[in-house]
């Protein structure tokens, strides 16, 4: 009898074993082919997600400010309709967008040949920021309608005065052209020397055409 209690639980210990052994092993996670993705530092932008670099053309870069005539080129001779010889009419002008805070604009003609040293022929100032130029025959008035201002010449006059040099010699006349970032507080009739005093250290853009007559 207690052959067979031994035999009994033998038995039943190899049964164990048995259905231990054909339990299905654990499954184990396949490792991914691809790396797992480094979550980004805060901050930093993912070289993949950064935006391209902006590129200006030379077309967009701000542009010099120029000054010019269609009825004289830099250099060359003044018609004598714009002197004393004809009708002493201003020339008409010509100028580029002024640059970034351009807020009033000075014209100043001057001659750099005459007898007492420089003679002034024209100072106007307070032009607006969007002018890109002058009419022909501008009004010898102290204001013009867009507001602009003009002062006294060499003659004690208001308004433009041409060119009339004398004896044979030709002089040469300077348009200078200056952009500033303020209006000035200068009255009609100012002088040539009290606008260029009011106009110091507000100057952003300056251009210069020059005109010849004897």
């Amino acid at each position: 009898m207690q052959k067979v209690g031994i035999l009994v639980i033998g038995l039943l210990l190899v049964s164990v074993a048995v259905i231990g052994c054909a339990q299905p092993a654990p499954s184990v996670p396949s490792t991914p082919s691809t790396p797992t993705q480094q979550p980004a530092e805060e901050g930093v932008v993912p070289e993949t997600d950064k935006p391209p670099q902006e590129t200006v053309s030379p077309a967009d870069k701000e542009m010099p400010l120029t000054l010019t005539s269609p009825a004289f080129t830099d250099g060359s001779k003044i018609p004598v309709k714009y002197t004393c010889d004809g009708g002493n009419t201003s020339p008409p002008l010509n100028w580029g967008k002024g640059p970034a805070g351009t807020a009033s604009f000075v014209l100043i003609v001057d001659d750099t040949n005459a007898p007492v040293g420089v003679f002034t022929h024209w100072v106007i100032f307070n032009l607006p920021p969007d002018t890109q130029g002058l009419p022909e025959a501008v009004p010898q008035d102290d204001k013009l309608a867009s507001g602009a201002l003009q002062g006294k010449n060499g003659a004690q006059l208001i308004g433009y005065f041409g060119p009339c040099p004398p004896g044979g010699t030709p002089h040469h006349y300077r348009f200078t052209l200056y952009a500033l970032d303020k209006s000035l507080s200068s009255k009609a009739g100012a002088e040539k020397e009290q606008v260029l005093q009011a106009m110091q250290q507000h100057i952003i853009g300056q251009a210069q055409l020059i005109g010849t007559y004897r």
